[in-house]
């Protein structure tokens, strides 16, 4: 009788050894690009949007490269010490990637970095978890955005609804957040019906390195900061 391939074991060393193998490429990759780009930068990103940082990496492709994942990793890249930097002064790069963080190495003058990330914001629905950003309610009466097959689902996210005459109708006032709040998964899903977008891509720089000097960006962090780190 032949052997059930549910109870066949699976080594792990093949799993482990692509997983160093594609860390040290990410290694390699982020040390040829700081020989190759004139400046580097942390940046910090809030309500992460892939399919439009896909578009904003894209758009700078020619000039620039990005890179975003492991901060461990990333740093072991740069060096995390005077001892073990790979160019003069970059540990204080390393020293910064923290949380939502990541790389941006470019060939761009600086004051158009600074532009181009203090001018980037992408508008976007809330997820579920978010913070709300203005309270929203809802008043008694007629909803007629809505069609009267929505009423069901429209009650099952909590909106006190009825059909009057083949129209949605919300019997009372009804709030949907709270500012301030987190959002629950049935107001996001409202707020997303209602068409109204809370979360607001955006990306801020931390840093900025180049052979010549360094330069922080952020208020509350100094360079004594970056050096005991």
């Amino acid at each position: 009788m032949p052997k059930s391939k549910r109870n066949r074991a699976v080594s792990l060393t093949k799993t482990k050894k692509k997983g160093r193998e594609h860390k040290e490429t990410i290694v390699n990759s982020i040390r040829e690009a700081v020989e190759s780009y004139d400046s580097i930068y942390v940046f910090t990103f809030e309500n992460m949007r892939n399919l439009k940082f896909k578009e904003f990496r894209e758009q700078l492709k020619s000039t620039s490269r990005f890179f975003l994942g492991s901060n461990k990793v990333m740093q072991v890249s740069l060096g995390r010490s005077v001892a073990d930097e790979i160019r003069p002064g970059i540990h204080k790069v390393s020293k910064l990637l923290r949380g939502d963080a990541g790389l941006f190495l470019t060939k761009l003058p600086k004051e158009e970095v600074e532009r181009l990330f203090n001018e980037y914001e992408e508008y976007d629905f809330a997820r579920t978890g978010s913070i709300a950003t203005e309270k929203m309610e809802l008043k008694e009466g007629p909803l007629e955005q809505f069609t009267h097959e929505m009423e069901p689902f429209l009650r099952k996210q909590g909106m006190p609804v009825r059909l009057n005459k083949g129209v949605v109708e919300l019997v009372s006032d009804f709030v949907v957040c709270e500012e301030g709040k987190h959002l629950s998964p049935e107001s996001a899903r409202i707020l997303r019906l209602l068409g109204i977008k809370m979360a607001t891509f955006r990306l801020h720089l931390i840093c900025r390195w180049s052979p010549e000097d360094f330069e922080l960006y952020r208020e509350g962090q100094d360079e004594s900061d970056v050096e005991s780190a």
